[in-house]
């Protein structure tokens, strides 16, 4: 499917089979797809059919890359055809997990906030955040969703702004396009529906640039559906892909060198304000077969950052800086605060 398809004309029961099929052919590459065709069956109103896939993958013989994120759709998924039992049982779990990826954290919270249950949704959005920012001196990315969500669910219970209210609505401001800040107060202010109804042209003028402001940040955030990644080779791939390719040997003039750029890139990146950032792992392998595809030589070095965006695309990336006591990216087996995150 290109991604500027209109929604409405996507069928995505096709969609879903494609994903599937294409899954038989990228094993590696087979749970972020067969998520992608779950999502799909779930637009397509099949959520049995979705179910089954999250089942197909928690069964799998390989390991899971994010097995929380699995389990937190299927609880979702569950919850919207009846399963509610089962749904809350799955929550349960993901919660007790305390998993360091924010994805699962929202995914099950906006299910129960989506079924009424404010106060459990709350508990469970503030128990991701203190997890995963206590002592972080900037949210990643990819945790903005959860301090927007537990913002948004605080002010439906009426409760007064914390300090977590007040990074929310800071983080939020950086993010929006300067023409349009308009404060998370205001985007999540419960009484916002009753303007929708006003014969108070100010008021409809007012509701209407909230509005523009919340469309303005979906779109920042549908403009970039994958990280911004960067190309990571382990030592043993790197070593294999000169052998074979030694015209690359001026991009990579040794193992330890390109480690460094990777970091340095990646910083450089953070502090021109660029969000979302990742970084892919490639094999030489899989790299023939995309340069194969491509009818382009694996020696050409402008084809990396290709491979790198199709990996990315494929849901490979991991996020960069890696959470609070996390295995550094290098996999050198150190958490990344001692290890590349040190400088």
């Amino acid at each position: 499917m290109r991604p500027d398809t209109p929604a409405e004309n996507v069928d995505h029961t096709a969609e879903a089979a494609r994903l599937e099929r294409t899954a038989g052919l990228y094993p590696e590459d087979a749970e972020a797809l067969l998520l992608q065709a779950a999502a799909h069956l779930e637009l397509a109103g099949d959520r049995p059919a979705a179910s089954t896939l999250y089942d197909r993958l928690l069964s799998s013989v390989s390991s899971l890359d994010n097995p929380h994120l699995v389990r937190a759709l299927k609880a979702s998924n569950l919850w919207e055809y009846g399963h509610e039992a089962e749904a809350r049982a799955i929550i349960d779990g993901v919660r007790a997990a305390a998993p360091r990826d924010p994805a699962p954290w929202v995914i099950v919270a906006e299910a129960l906030e989506s079924h009424d249950e404010l106060e459990t949704a709350h508990e469970t959005f503030t128990q991701g955040v203190r997890l995963l920012l206590t002592d972080v001196p900037e949210p990643p990315y990819a945790t903005h969703p959860l301090l927007y969500g537990r913002h948004r669910v605080r002010r439906m219970l009426g409760a007064p702004h914390d300090d977590w209210d007040t990074l929310a609505d800071t983080v939020h401001l950086s993010q929006a396009p300067p023409s349009s800040h308009v404060s998370l107060d205001e985007l999540h202010d419960p009484k916002r529906v009753w303007s929708l109804g006003s014969n108070n042209p100010a008021e409809l003028e007012a509701e209407i640039s909230r509005l523009r402001a919340e469309l303005g940040a979906y779109r920042e955030a549908l403009s970039r559906p994958f990280p911004v990644a960067v190309l990571h080779w382990p030592e043993a791939e790197l070593t294999e892909l000169l052998e074979a390719y030694p015209a690359l040997a001026e991009e990579y003039p040794s193992h330890a060198a390109h480690l460094s750029t990777i970091e340095a890139s990646l910083r450089e990146l953070a502090a021109s304000g660029t969000p979302n950032l990742g970084i892919v792992t490639g094999t030489v392998p899989s790299y023939e077969a995309f340069a194969a595809s491509e009818a382009t030589s694996p020696s050409e070095v402008s084809l990396l950052p290709q491979y790198a965006t199709t990996l990315a695309a494929r849901g490979r990336a991991v996020e960069w800086p890696p959470q609070r006591g996390a295995a550094c990216w290098c996999g050198s087996g150190g958490t990344y605060g001692e290890c590349h995150g040190a400088g």
